[in-house]
């Protein structure tokens, strides 16, 4: 039996400390350094039994981990992962890939240069959840898709906007929030050739957007409609519906993304499937309801076990840079759409 792989953790703050949390209880991987300027991170790797570094470079010097998880403020992502790279350490990035298209192509072309795997952290993804709706849709069982509707509405309180960098630019809800559910949508329905957006910050003035209306066409020639503000007493959210975390009320009844195709509907995430007894009936028959079964699991400590196995070399990134870099560019594709007032196409990753 090989013997358990060891991870170092970039970054300790609420994203990192949920990932020890998961890895904590793996018996196939353990912690092994932790590495984070901030001034809890030193007692943080001390109560994990680790060492503690206040750069991450000296640390992949000195610790030498098999992997590293990144987890540190957005805009350090890529240069974080090329010096992973650089040290010849797979790494599981955080979301978003990077802020800007340019730095997220470098290290595309980092990655696919050196052959070090790297995985982004769209963790939703390996929720059990959506592979198997993921399934559903592959499988033809909706028939050829045509609609899809997303919702993201919900009510953040004031104080979560007393941290400062809330405020500031660049960290509005659509690459905070809705960049999930974009990912979703690509992973679920197809790439989108071209979206509309308008968005708005009206109800609380701040330069960042609290509300968007964007439509999209996918390559596959669906349609989709994806409505989101963080401002609106309202149940249709992932985070509110899903039950993928506890520290948000559980919506149990209460769909965020509806998926409709020739064939047949499916609401997520209750799994609920609609279709007719017989083919080409119409909205005078009853359509009938079925569930979809699966078995949950939590979706961070499935992506952290699937890491574990990319870093050994038995599996390829379920989202690798590249992937991960269009779904960027869809956000930067909806901010353009929004600015200009006109339809625009994702840019080229490659």
């Amino acid at each position: 039996m090989s013997s358990p792989l060891r991870i170092a953790l970039i970054g300790a703050g609420i994203m990192g400390r949920q990932h020890y949390q998961h890895l904590r209880d793996i018996a196939g991987a353990r912690l092994c350094a932790v590495a984070d300027p901030g001034p809890q991170a030193e007692a943080f790797a001390s109560a994990c039994g680790v060492p503690h570094y206040a750069d991450h470079r000296q640390m992949l010097e000195s610790a030498r981990p098999q992997a590293v998880i990144v987890a540190n403020p957005n805009n350090l992502h890529v240069g974080t992962a090329l010096d992973c790279i650089a040290a010849a350490v797979p790494v599981l990035l955080e979301k978003p890939v990077g802020v800007h298209l340019d730095e997220v192509r470098e290290l595309v072309a980092a990655a696919r240069g050196s052959a070090v795997p790297v995985l982004i952290g769209h963790h939703r993804r390996h929720n059990p959840l959506i592979a198997k709706a993921r399934e559903v849709v592959a499988g033809g069982a909706l028939g050829r898709l045509v609609n899809v509707t997303a919702l993201w509405q919900l009510q953040k309180p004031a104080e979560y906007f007393e941290v400062s960098w809330r405020r500031e630019p660049g960290a509005g809800f659509l690459l905070t929030n809705l960049i999930h559910d974009l990912d979703l949508l690509r992973y679920l329905c197809g790439e989108v050739r071209q979206v509309q957006a308008f968005t708005s910050n009206q109800i609380r003035g701040l330069v960042n957007e609290d509300s968007a209306a964007i439509l999209l066409q996918f390559e596959n020639g669906a349609l989709g409609s994806l409505t989101g503000s963080d401002a609106v007493a309202a149940p249709w959210s992932w985070e509110l519906d899903s039950a993928e975390s506890p520290v948000y009320p559980q919506q149990a009844d209460q769909p965020c993304y509806l998926l409709a195709g020739t064939n047949g509907a499916l609401s997520i995430p209750q799994l609920s499937r609609w279709q007719y007894a017989e083919a080409g009936a119409g909205w005078h028959q009853p359509l009938l309801r079925s569930e979809e079964r699966y078995t949950p699991g939590a979706s961070l400590r499935l992506q952290l076990e699937h890491f574990i196995r990319v870093a050994r070399g038995a599996e390829a990134p379920l989202t690798d840079a590249a992937d991960a870099g269009r779904t960027l560019a869809l956000i930067e594709a909806v901010r353009q759409a929004a600015a200009s007032g006109q339809a625009c196409a994702p840019a080229s990753i490659l």
